[in-house]
């Protein structure tokens, strides 16, 4: 039995790395619907959760994630978390197919979830917490220029939607620099860094600025937020 007192959180991406750590934190007094691909892995998270469910979709396909949406009848917040990174290749070396693979994922399909989850969200007078990345924020580096495309195109997603949903739901950005994670781990091996976790951000404290947007007093939203680790390369 679902307490009603609690707020219902979607996550995207709860799976693993900032969106589980997200989830975690949430967790601890809201009801989550965790998301991800694969039930074995969700179900994992769902089961380390005072109150949750799953929410199993590949949000690349359109199908999948209507059915998933079609059986919700209530939401207080959405964080979209799910993301893809990209190959370190040059724009010369990039073809149309890692384009869309990035775009689809990281732009499209946030949107698409964000659009299908709205009638609920001005219901709830809810929220919407985009993660999104220093990349969104930054001048990319050479190779960089496919998930910056995709970052910085988030980003315009989230600052027109905030407008659109002015007074009826907040629209939060949080871009954080680099954080611990398996991706983060594959980054600095493909630059030939040697890895080192405390010189990026932990997901913990990724997770702690989602909950200060979402408890932020009802007047107020915090509409865009940049999280970055101490150290700098």
């Amino acid at each position: 039995m679902i307490d009603p007192n609690l707020r219902h959180v979607l996550v995207t991406g709860a799976s693993r790395g900032i969106g589980r750590a997200i989830a975690l934190e949430l967790g601890r007094d809201h009801h989550i619907l965790v998301g991800g691909t694969r039930p074995e892995t969700v179900e994992k998270v769902v089961a380390g959760l005072p109150s949750a469910e799953p929410f199993v979709c590949d949000l690349a396909d359109e199908r999948s994630t209507s059915a998933a949406v079609s059986r919700l009848t209530r939401l207080d917040a959405l964080v979209n978390c799910a993301a893809v990174g990209s190959s370190d290749s040059t724009i010369a070396e990039t073809g149309r197919d890692e384009w869309r693979r990035v775009l689809e994922v990281d732009v499209v399909a946030v949107a698409d979830l964000t659009r299908l989850l709205l009638p609920l969200l001005r219901a709830s007078g809810g929220d919407v917490v985009m993660i999104n990345s220093g990349s969104g924020i930054n001048p990319p580096r050479a190779g960089g220029a496919v998930y910056a495309a995709a970052k910085y195109a988030l980003r315009a997603l989230t600052h027109a939607l905030r407008e659109e949903q002015r007074g009826r739901v907040r629209v939060t950005s949080i871009h954080p620099g680099r954080v611990d994670t398996d991706m983060q781990v594959a980054l600095q091996a493909r630059a030939g860094r040697p890895y080192d976790p405390s010189e990026h951000l932990r997901p913990e404290s990724v997770a702690a600025t989602v909950r200060a947007a979402l408890e932020a007093s009802d007047e107020a939203m915090i509409e865009e937020l940049s999280v970055r680790p101490v150290f700098t390369p």
